[in-house]
């Protein structure tokens, strides 16, 4: 017998009292579904409840969020049509990164572009699988230097070490996911968070200061909540404003808990603590990133 799908996000968030600037946007979220549409992959590990578009474009109205990057999930795997039609129906105010083998070719990758997508992600999590030896990562930034698309990488902390010399010699930018999933109970000066920035002190690497609820997961919620994730969403803000981008990860699959979407839209005013820093988080460093 199958179990019911997974509802992993709040249907009723809390009202965020921050004011987003104009054209904000939140660069990580997914879509899922309506599965009468969009099938979930055969493999996918995961079921969780669908996610359509509809109830993101409203999500977002609420949160006063006008812009945003759709990441492809394997909830759906390589079949990156559900980004597409939501890409389509956000009339120029949301982009997308596709999931792809490691070996697409130039002609995909133009239609992928085209369509709106950005960027190609490729996870390296124990939990979805490796995907690519990042060999073959650096063969693939090449063809998407060709069509001004980036690469976005999705690794537990521990591989960022064996990772890096590879991402090095990317021919494109290279986004980091929700802040390289370090460990915020392990501190600023553990070997993970500070490989994580020396790869920041080349320009060529971006990362989102997303996922303070993923880093700290296992504390419980506080009053204010995620104070460690916060704090180093703050650091890297400070340290590399030109370099960060946001998001809300919604529908927040795989996680321990359901976050609340107004409260993590509230984070940011102690993230980007000033009108210049969130200016640049939420609107111009996804401006010259993506390109809206």
């Amino acid at each position: 017998m199958l179990s019911a799908p997974l509802q992993t996000y709040l249907t009723e968030p809390s009202q965020p009292t921050l004011r987003l600037p104009a054209n904000a946007c939140d660069a990580h979220v997914h879509v899922f579904g309506p599965t009468h549409r969009f099938a979930y992959a055969s493999h996918a590990s995961a079921q969780p409840a669908e996610a359509p578009k509809e109830t993101l474009f409203a999500l977002h109205k609420k949160l006063g969020i006008t812009r945003c990057v759709i990441v492809q999930s394997m909830v759906h795997g390589l079949d990156n049509a559900v980004v597409e039609d939501a890409i389509a129906a956000g009339q120029g105010h949301y982009l997308g990164v596709a999931l792809t083998p490691v070996d697409v070719d130039h002609t995909e990758l133009q239609r992928l572009a085209a369509a709106g997508f950005r960027a190609v992600r490729f996870n390296f999590m124990k939990h979805l699988g490796m995907g690519a030896t990042p060999e073959a990562l650096v063969a693939l930034t090449h063809r998407l230097a060709e069509h001004q698309m980036h690469l976005q990488v999705h690794f537990e902390s521990s591989l960022i070490h064996s990772l890096a010399p590879c991402f090095e010699q990317s021919a494109v930018p290279v986004v980091i996911d929700h802040m390289g999933r370090v460990d915020t109970e392990l501190g600023m000066q553990h070997a993970d968070f500070q490989a994580l920035c020396r790869l920041l002190d080349d320009p060529k690497f971006h990362v989102k200061v997303s996922g303070i609820d993923r880093i700290q997961a296992r504390v419980p919620l506080t009053t204010p909540p995620y104070t460690q994730g916060r704090e180093f969403a703050r650091f890297l803000v400070a340290r590399f404003p030109q370099q960060c981008v946001w998001g809300t990860d919604w529908p927040h699959p795989n996680h321990t808990h359901v976050p609340d979407d107004g409260v993590l839209v509230d984070a940011l005013a102690h993230i980007a603590p000033t009108p210049e820093l969130m200016q640049r988080v939420l609107v111009d460093n996804p401006q010259a990133l993506y390109r809206f």
